[in-house]
């Protein structure tokens, strides 16, 4: 009877009940082409008469070498992977291939503070580890390699700025933020638009909400926001206008819809007030029409506004936005990595294409 054992039952229990060896009530669960039809059933049965539920899975992938399970570090807190589109968008990608590898995904994150991430990096129980979109002085990068996992990055750090432990640069999986963004600003430029503003990611951690100056933008520690920036910034000043006199606003926390309008606000209560609003998601871009709605200002008659990702809600907002293929981004990791598991070797740099999608947020600067 279940009762019968005090304590967790063991494997050595079970076999010394059916008079076998651990061996064998180990296959019945691991192995099982290696006993009878019969012998399997008999020890299953004890094994649930007894109330043992099998080997430690933990144990049993450490033998193996492998525990089936990938990890995914990102600087934002665990909710915000529930909450973003491309959050979500990137996490099915990764799962859709993981899944079928029979592999799961542990989600290790933080709130920018980079310290609760390292930890559980450091002791997380997985067999390779997706690092996406952390800035080039967090310290994960360095626990992983440390741990020496299979590493594969998504966004940034930057490719070059990537350590190569004996010569080999983890994978690297992203787009050409610097070409997309100078498409975007060339959009609203090809519309007459003079009077430009930016609303952007933090610089750095911790978030800090900032009008910044050309200095600090080239100081930031996050990749993507030093490659879109500097992508507006060679359209703007390719159309003859100074750059050094487009404000950019920088979010306090993250990426989010109310940051964006807190960034926009900060923007549209300049005066000469931009025509034009660049942001660097979506999200932020919302968050810009919502500022607009605020402050009574009609788009695009009054005010266009560009955003980044094409993630859901963007077709729905009506909002014109850089293109990516998230999905495909996350799909593409979790290959990389299971390349790496096997031995392969998976291409060091995948650049993956973007699409400018003009829809009812811009239009022709006001006269």
């Amino acid at each position: 009877m279940p009762g019968k054992h005090r304590g967790r039952v063991t494997l050595q229990q079970v076999a010394a009940e059916i008079g076998v060896s651990a061996k064998t009530v180990s296959n019945a669960y691991g192995r099982p082409d290696q006993l009878s039809a019969g012998l399997r059933d008999r020890v299953l049965a004890t094994a649930e008469r007894m109330g043992y539920a099998g080997p430690d899975p933990v144990a049993a992938g450490l033998r193996r070498g492998r525990v089936g399970a990938f990890g995914v570090a990102y600087a934002n807190p665990l909710s915000y992977a529930f909450e973003d589109p491309v959050s979500v968008a990137l996490l099915a990608g990764i799962t859709s291939v993981a899944e079928r590898a029979g592999t799961g995904l542990l989600l290790a994150s933080g709130s920018g503070e980079a310290e609760p991430t390292a930890g559980t990096v450091r002791t997380a129980l997985i067999d390779g580890l997706v690092v996406a979109s952390l800035s080039d002085d967090d310290p994960v990068l360095q626990v992983a390699l440390a741990r020496q996992v299979p590493l594969v990055v998504l966004d940034q750090p930057d490719p070059a700025l990537l350590p190569a432990p004996d010569g080999v640069h983890p994978p690297w999986i992203g787009v050409d933020d610097h070409a997309a963004a100078a498409g975007a600003a060339q959009h609203v430029l090809d519309l007459g638009h003079r009077r430009l503003g930016v609303v952007s990611f933090s610089l750095g951690r911790p978030p800090v909400q900032a009008l910044v100056d050309e200095r600090a933008q080239a100081a930031t520690t996050y990749a993507v926001t030093r490659r879109r920036l500097a992508g507006y910034r060679e359209a703007t000043v390719g159309a003859g206008a100074e750059w050094a006199r487009v404000p950019v606003a920088t979010t306090g926390a993250g990426d989010h819809v109310a940051e964006g309008a807190a960034a926009a606000r900060a923007l549209l209560g300049l005066s000469p007030r931009p025509t034009a609003l660049l942001c660097l998601s979506d999200r932020l871009a919302e968050g810009a029409l919502r500022a607009a709605a605020d402050l009574g200002l009609r788009v695009p008659e009054d005010l266009s506004i560009v955003g980044f990702d094409d993630a859901e809600p963007a077709a729905r907002l009506g909002l014109t936005t850089i293109r990516q293929p998230t999905r495909r981004k996350g799909e593409l990791a979790a290959t990389a990595l299971l390349d790496l598991l096997a031995g392969r070797e998976p291409q060091r740099i995948q650049l993956l294409p973007t699409e400018l999608v003009v829809r009812t947020s811009t239009g022709r600067a006001p006269g």
